[in-house]
């Protein structure tokens, strides 16, 4: 069959439209990619290679008879194993949810079955997305170990949509769903070098998703292009499928700020700047922004989500059906039983979700969310003061794996689209020393189609990327 090589939807559906080659032939390529490459780098948790090729061959039939097709119907994805789906574990990385597996689709993997893709199954990820513990090592879970980076084995893939970003860097799939609450789908994205967009809060349901918090959590694509993202975007968001951004108009003209946030070292400098020279020359009209974050910022955001968390996983796993921890003090004495959970790391967060009283009805809790919320929404005025973009770095280059330390993630620049509720997209943007950076785009809420379509014009004066399993 011919070979997809560029690991993109819109490669898989030109081949797909041409007859080049069948779903079902697309799907079992993909199966073997993953049998092949991910014992080197645990990105994938689980795998429904029935409920794939069964999926691929509907698909086909499909096509055979002529029935309607959408512009992502066979084409291959995978979903973070926080999301419940049949056919797979939805455990969190967590093994008290390994003998209870998701009974039906989250309403977002309804919308994506419904439009034709082949779900081919879950990546792995940070156990509880990244919140049990402050010293927790991203990209591993107890289930589905430590997932390695694909630019380099011993480095981190950041967390918490460790194996989406690693399987797309990979080429384990061609489109993959990650979450986010604050950076965990931006974050792996800039260190694995893909595309991580974070859409604005509540365009994608959040229903059957393992939660930490309302407020700030959702499901977005992950991808190896704009156009990627934005066609996987129109299918999570309304369920209608897209073939890309809105219609493209080009840089010439376009007013983008520039935010240069403290801890950039001399490696993101030089990046962001080839970026912003590269802008400059397709026509762009560059202004630099400042934000000015208030001190108390983080420890509120902080003791936000831990009290949001506190109160909405247990509600969530008391819903769940089968047999598992419903409670903290279940979680707690599971974890200590269980001979892998805390191998690597503890869980001091749960303990402190155990022993935190009044939950979101206290006034401690209202002030800390009042506190982080404003501090990000004036930030993030700040920096759109005069335009309705901004261009920012989105990370540091991954740094070596390593448990039982507080995490090097050094340069994250995610939390004030992530506490406001607003969209943001991380496009690879240059190496160094041979690891991805990204850089990132923020808006307004509400502005995502917008946005993509900005983003897709960066992404093509971006220098691309060589991905190291390509070839393999």
């Amino acid at each position: 069959m011919t070979r997809p090589a560029e690991h993109t939807a819109a490669e898989a559906q030109r081949l797909l439209a041409g007859g080049a080659l069948t779903a079902l032939e697309l799907t079992d390529f993909y199966l073997d990619r993953i049998d092949r490459l991910n014992p080197r780098l645990n990105a994938v948790l689980a795998v429904d290679a029935e409920g794939a090729r069964s999926a691929a061959a509907a698909s086909d039939a499909r096509r055979r008879d002529g029935a309607p097709v959408g512009p992502l119907d066979g084409v291959p994805i995978l979903i973070k194993d926080n999301i419940e789906a049949a056919g797979l574990p939805g455990t969190a990385g967590s093994r008290a949810l390994l003998d209870s597996p998701p009974a039906a689709d989250a309403p977002l993997v309804t919308r994506l079955r419904g439009n034709g893709l082949v779900v081919l199954g879950s990546t792995n990820l940070s156990e509880w997305a990244n919140f049990r513990s402050t010293a927790s090592t991203s990209g591993w879970s107890a289930v589905g170990g430590q997932t390695r980076n694909p630019f380099d084995p011993d480095r981190n893939t950041s967390g918490s949509s460790s194996g989406s970003a690693a399987a797309i860097a990979a080429g384990l799939a061609p489109l993959a769903v990650g979450t986010e609450t604050d950076g965990s789908i931006v974050s792996p994205a800039g260190v694995c070098g893909v595309v991580g967009f974070k859409p604005t809060l509540g365009r994608v349901p959040g229903a059957g998703i393992v939660p930490i918090s309302s407020r700030q959590d959702t499901a977005g694509p992950m991808t190896r292009t704009v156009a990627d993202a934005a066609a996987l975007f129109a299918v999570l968001s309304d369920g209608s499928p897209a073939a890309g951004p809105a219609e493209r108009r080009g840089l010439a003209g376009r007013r983008l700020a520039l935010w240069r946030p403290d801890g950039m070292t001399e490696e993101i400098t030089a990046v962001f700047e080839a970026v912003a020279e590269s802008l400059r020359d397709a026509g762009c009209v560059l202004s630099d922004t400042r934000a000015a974050m208030s001190s108390p910022f983080e420890d509120a955001e902080f003791q936000a989500l831990l009290a949001e968390f506190s109160v909405e996983l247990p509600a969530y796993l008391r819903g769940r059906p089968g047999s598992h921890p419903r409670d903290w003090p279940g979680l707690l004495t599971f974890n200590r039983a269980d001979e892998v959970e805390l191998s690597r790391f503890s869980d001091e967060i749960f303990q402190l979700c155990s022993e935190l009283e009044g939950g979101i009805e206290s006034e401690a809790y209202r002030e800390y969310r009042r506190t982080a919320d404003a501090s990000c929404a004036q930030a993030l005025a700040d920096v759109l003061a005069d335009c309705d973009f901004a261009l920012a770095p989105t990370n540091s280059p991954a740094w070596p794996i390593s448990y039982g330390q507080a995490p090097e993630h050094g340069l994250l620049t995610s939390s004030l689209c992530a506490v406001t509720g607003s969209p943001s997209i991380s496009l690879p943007a240059g190496t160094a020393d041979g690891l991805p950076l990204g850089i990132s785009v923020l808006g307004r809420r509400g502005s995502d189609e917008q946005l993509l379509t900005l983003a897709a014009e960066v992404q093509a004066v971006l220098p691309g990327l060589s991905y190291p399993f390509d070839e393999q």
